[in-house]
């Protein structure tokens, strides 16, 4: 895991503010209720919106 166990129990999905996880392949900070991936680009998560995948 590349991102730190800390910094995930304070990350929320910007979409709806809800709780995110990390998904290890490809790595990602999953919101389950938006279904939404957004990407971990050299160990940092890239919360934005416009940056994220639908799952």
């Amino acid at each position: 895991m590349t991102v730190p166990k800390e910094l995930l129990e304070i990350l929320a999905c910007p979409q709806c503010k809800g709780e995110v996880h990390l998904r290890p392949e490809p790595e990602a900070i999953v919101c389950d209720h938006c279904r939404l991936a957004y990407p971990v680009r050299d160990e940092i998560p890239v919360m934005l919106i416009d940056e994220a995948e639908e799952i």
